[in-house]
């Protein structure tokens, strides 16, 4: 539609929002939308509906159809209320989790999803306070509830809130759930159609009487208790940026036995404003910066940080020039993987039945670590979603020991289904203490599964293309790529595609096979001769469009590896070059 029908069509959605449903502060709000000549906010506000992508809801906050404010949040949770009702009609009563992060206005609209819940005659188990997104699922998973959420936008800016839809197996809500919650949010049309009173009765808070189990649970993740007794005092400095991790993290590394960890006094202040950071998300270095100058101060060996929500963990630690470096999420899933391995072996707990998981855009050396040691190694869509999707379908056949993603996310036990940054800050305290046990620094252990395995960079680059007019632009270069694929990238020929949308991968000499995947997806992705891939997608959650590229280069020992590193970024500039980025 032209920019006139734009306008018309938001302006009557948006004049609906001027009844007596909805409550004066916000006929407020929108009065000034509408009066305001630039309608550019207007537009923005209304010009769609937030819908569940691969991270649930999440937007700005603010009035209109394409905001998070107590409507949108409303109409989720009314139309999944309606949803639970009819398919669990034979649950005598029917209970969810309700919990939230440290963002504002989470609380409020956690009490006001538990409120509409209830009020729709299901049982709500509702935290007393903010707890991490990995304890919901348990939650979920350990009160034998048929639905729970999260009200949370992860590591987004301070503008941000979302909301994440689990069923009853604790993973995020995937199709035909997703679709069917879709379609019964829609049917509510108008806040009247949301039922905001609650019943106090179906309203129960919980606390401490899941902190423990849950902590109790992360505990029996350990595979070397002895390596960390033997460095229970080396110095981890731990900061939550604000978040909720601040509730759990370190009292599950105390009880893994580590007995120095450092705080950032400044980041363990609980705030949605996020005071001490640009952005509270640990794949950007500026969020760890303080915590690295705290280790600096106090002779520490390892720095580790979480998201908001306490699902994701960036780390960092020293190199052999005794510098702080970032570990990104690529190398942590190496690590992790490799621990995990090294000790199933070492302890004789391989017994063939075994498999790990990655996301399709996450380093393929990890299919070399799971190859190499007779491990079966699945891939599966970005979001974490697909990994507990795996689980759940070999659940009772094969054992799964774990699996994580390019994005900084990691999950180590099952009895949990979504990333968990709790197990994940003491699994990788544990990996220090062990390599420490033998040797080495974490930095070094990098290193030498590189020289094992081979070395291999990535990359991920967005590009950020806010409103509509972005979005629109978005669907432009997806669909370049898509009509006029790449022949070569930095020198090397393409061997062969995928295209997850239409689930077919093309080689170099035109031939086509199908992909064996769950449901389409709007990714693109190019393998090169040199062992190079690129992975192209739009975001599920915000206005960007993604690009992960990743690069080979030869490293024969850890004298080799800023060489290595070197080579690697050479060749990366030069597929950026390819791809006109």
């Amino acid at each position: 539609m032209d920019n006139q029908e734009l306008i018309k069509y938001v302006t009557g959605k948006a004049q609906s929002w001027l009844s007596p449903a909805y409550d004066a502060e916000t006929q407020a709000k929108v009065r000034l939308m509408l009066d305001n000549e630039d309608k550019t906010e207007l537009i923005e506000s209304f010009y769609k509906d937030l819908e569940f992508g691969t991270g649930g809801l999440r937007g700005i906050m603010g009035a209109g159809t394409n905001r998070m404010n107590i409507y949108t949040v409303g109409a989720a949770t009314q139309g999944l209320s309606n949803y639970l009702n009819a398919n669990f009609k034979d649950i005598a009563q029917p209970s969810v989790v309700v919990g939230h992060d440290c963002r504002n206005n989470s609380r409020r609209f956690a009490e006001i999803s538990a409120n509409i819940f209830s009020a729709n005659g299901i049982k709500v188990y509702l935290f007393e306070a903010l707890r991490p997104t990995p304890e919901i699922s348990y939650a979920i998973r350990r009160l034998g509830c048929q639905s729970g959420i999260i009200l949370t936008a992860s590591h987004n800016p301070k503008e941000y809130n979302g909301y994440k839809a689990y069923w009853d197996d604790g993973a995020q809500v995937l199709a035909p759930h997703d679709k069917g919650i879709i379609a019964e949010v829609q049917k509510i049309t108008s806040a009247s159609d949301i039922r905001f009173e609650g019943r106090a009765s179906l309203i129960q808070i919980i606390g401490e009487d899941i902190d423990k189990p849950y902590l109790d649970a992360v505990k029996t993740v350990s595979l070397d208790p002895e390596a960390i007794k033997r460095h229970h005092g080396m110095k981890i400095v731990y900061t939550p940026i604000h978040g909720t991790g601040v509730t759990l993290i370190p009292r599950a590394l105390n009880m893994w036995g580590f007995t120095d960890i450092i705080h950032v006094p400044e980041q363990d202040v609980t705030s949605g404003d996020f005071p001490t950071v640009k952005s509270p998300n640990p794949e950007e270095p500026a969020a760890l910066s303080m915590a690295i100058e705290r280790a600096k101060a106090t002779n520490a060996e390892l720095v580790m940080a979480s998201d908001p929500d306490a699902d994701r963990v960036g780390i960092a630690c020293k190199d052999d020039k005794g510098e702080w470096v970032l570990i990104n999420g690529n190398q942590t899933c190496l690590i992790y993987l490799y621990y995990i391995l090294t000790q199933y072996k070492a302890l004789g707990k391989i017994h063939g039945d075994e498999f790990c998981v990655k996301t399709i855009v996450t380093t393929e050396l990890i299919k070399k670590i799971a190859g190499k040691n007779n491990i079966e190694m699945l891939d599966c869509y970005t979001g974490f979603k697909w990994i507990a999707r795996e689980i759940r379908l070999l659940e009772g056949k094969k054992r799964y020991i774990g699996g994580g993603e390019e994005s900084y996310g990691f999950l180590a036990e099952d009895f949990v289904r979504d990333k968990d940054a709790v197990s994940a800050c003491c699994l990788i305290a544990e990996i220090a203490a062990w390599a420490k046990d033998n040797g080495k620094t974490l930095h070094q252990l990098l290193k030498d599964i590189y020289v094992e395995y081979g070395f291999s960079k990535e990359k991920g680059i967005s590009i950020v293309k806010p409103g509509k007019s972005g979005a629109d632009e978005i669907k432009q270069m997806m669909a370049g790529f898509r009509t006029n694929p790449p022949e070569e990238l930095a020198g090397s020929k393409i061997i062969y595609r995928k295209d997850f949308l239409s689930l077919k991968q093309t080689n170099a000499s035109g031939e086509v096979s199908g992909l064996d995947m769950p449901d389409t997806s709007d990714v693109l992705q190019y393998f090169t001769e040199d062992g190079s891939k690129v992975s192209v997608r739009p975001s599920g959650t915000e206005p960007k469009i993604k690009f992960y590229i990743e690069v080979q280069s030869p490293m024969s020992s850890r004298d080799g590896y800023e060489s290595a590193n070197i080579n690697a970024d050479e060749k990366i500039k030069a597929v950026m070059r390819s791809l006109g980025i």
